[in-house]
């Protein structure tokens, strides 16, 4: 890298604004109009060189550069922004409802919202917070946070660590604030520096040019926000990774044990019963409501119990399960257990469990059954051969029966509705029957039927619908918001203040800078110089615009 030697003798590397040894301007900052000399110096980072505006020869500088930017930057988190605005219009594929007509992205969105919601999910809107490309932006936003603080964190800490007290006085009287003073005494200047010290400022005296500080720690602020943003935006990606986050629906049939999504088949859940309440018709509280919906829950809860996979269990091979809770969920009131929670999400009442048929010659002369089999709805056989001969095949079973277009199809895998299409062959015979069977439907599909198959029995139970949530994700978020937070007090409520005293003949140069807050320094500087004969600072801003 090209290196620039200082009048002083310092070599700066190339990029430097002000010499990193004693202030003076080594390129830039001159004023178009030839005014140099009155234009008030940019003491952006000190002067200090900045990689990305150093570089910019390979194609690392060239992407340095890029992400460097406070431009690029901004527009990333607008792009995200956006985005973010979009994929919140309709709800995300987890949050539909539990009692949807279905839970299938495919099915529901076009349902529920037309073409447009067809159009939200062709585009992968439903599932937009863990799509690659919102990651990536994720992601591009904090390689953006890293280069930004980077490439001017260093260059700022090595410029305020290597400043000098003595500085030139160019350096000085280009400063916005600045007095010049041509008699002034030994005694006066240890007054001030005593003074300066009782305000908390860090005095520095080399050979009678004086340095003093204070704040200098305010001035990292905005990169602390940056690392407490880094530490949020890693939190978000970490949600994709498995074992940091778990959000998950199940549905568990009253009696039902089920292994809970996103354990590894550790943990087992057994529904041993759902209990719904519900406000009394007659309380003047809720009766529009009622009237409206037909009944308002007043509470509705699972009773279960947790189970735990036992070790060392054989592949394949059903897991020996050791209960080690048993309580209740109810809305709003979840169940917490070795970092996962339980909530009481949804429900489903009178949900089939099984139906048992008859079969009866059809023209009715006898009244006995001349057999029965029983059909398990939640996971049904397709062949069933009876005692009698009888041989039972199931074409086509929908759970929860609806005709589409004069088809029959089913809006949901769960038994609500269930209707079948049966093949009964007759003991000893070569001609299969066909019968279309469901709930109020009996019919002959080809009218030649001999035999007549009908609806004996069913039994139902009611179905909790559970969210299990795992996230070790939000000591992450809470930390990079503390360390955010942190950044903004840093940085809100403190500013940097530097004086410089340089003395010249009999006299002295008084200058002063700060970051913010320019009437505060001013009041430091009237109580210092307060009995003496040293001139109060001028504050020139006008000459910066």
């Amino acid at each position: 890298m090209k290196q620039i030697k200082c009048e002083c003798g310092h070599v700066n590397p190339e990029g430097t604004v002000l010499c990193e040894a004693c202030g003076k301007p080594v390129e830039g900052n001159q004023h178009i109009d030839g005014n140099e000399g009155k234009r008030l110096l940019n003491m952006r980072y000190d002067g200090s060189a900045r990689r990305s505006q150093t570089y910019n020869k390979s194609i690392i500088d060239k992407i340095w550069s890029f992400f460097s930017s406070v431009k690029v930057g901004v527009w990333l988190i607008v792009i995200t922004l956006l985005a973010s605005a979009v994929g919140s219009i309709l709800p995300q594929e987890m949050y539909i409802p539990a009692d949807a007509e279905s839970r299938d992205p495919a099915i529901f969105y076009e349902a529920r919202y037309g073409f447009f919601g067809l159009i939200f999910y062709q585009l992968g809107l439903h599932n937009l917070y863990s799509s690659w490309w919102y990651m990536m932006l994720i992601a591009l936003i904090g390689i953006s946070l890293v280069i930004c603080s980077i490439d001017r964190f260093v260059p700022l800490y090595k410029a305020l660590k290597n400043q000098k007290a003595k500085r030139h006085e160019t350096f000085l009287n280009r400063q916005r604030l600045y007095s010049e003073t041509e008699t002034v005494t030994d005694e006066e200047i240890r007054n001030v520096k005593d003074r300066l010290k009782k305000q908390r400022y860090n005095v520095r005296d080399e050979n009678g040019h004086i340095l003093a500080e204070k704040g200098r720690f305010s001035r990292w602020g905005p990169y602390v926000n940056h690392i407490g943003l880094i530490i949020i935006l890693l939190a978000a990606i970490l949600r994709l990774t498995p074992g940091f986050f778990l959000d998950e629906y199940v549905w568990v049939r009253e009696g039902e044990e089920k292994v809970i999504p996103g354990t590894e088949g550790e943990y087992y859940i057994e529904n041993k019963d759902f209990i719904l309440e519900t406000h009394d018709e007659n309380d003047e509280r809720f009766r529009e409501a009622i009237e409206q919906e037909g009944m308002v829950e007043s509470n509705y809860q699972t009773n279960l119990v947790i189970s735990k996979a036992e070790e060392g269990a054989v592949t394949g091979a059903e897991p020996e399960l050791e209960p080690i809770i048993e309580d209740k969920i109810q809305l709003n009131h979840p169940l917490k257990f070795d970092g996962y929670t339980l909530y009481q999400a949804g429900y489903q009442l009178n949900e089939f469990t099984n139906m048992s048929f008859e079969i009866h010659k059809k023209d009715g002369v006898s009244e006995l059954a001349l057999d029965t089999f029983t059909i398990d709805l939640t996971s049904p056989e397709m062949e069933y051969e009876l005692e009698s001969g009888f041989h039972v095949e199931i074409g086509q079973y929908h759970p929860d029966f609806y005709m589409d277009d004069g088809v029959p199809a089913s809006e949901t895998n769960f038994p609500r509705n269930p209707a079948f299409i049966l093949y009964v062959t007759p003991p000893g015979g070569d001609n299969t029957e066909i019968s279309f069977l469901g709930i109020g439907r009996n019919i002959d599909a080809t009218g030649e039927n001999q035999y007549n198959v009908s609806i004996q029995d069913f039994e139902m139970h009611d179905v909790s619908g559970i969210t299990v949530r795992s996230d070790y994700t939000l000591p992450f978020f809470g930390l990079g918001a503390a360390i955010f937070m942190i950044g903004v007090i840093q940085g809100m409520y403190w500013y940097h203040r530097r004086i410089w005293i340089h003395p010249k003949d009999d006299g002295l140069l008084l200058a002063a800078h700060t970051n913010k807050n320019w009437f505060g320094i001013q009041k430091d500087i009237e109580k210092v110089i307060e009995d003496t004969n040293i001139k109060m600072v001028d504050d020139r801003k006008e000459l910066d615009e």
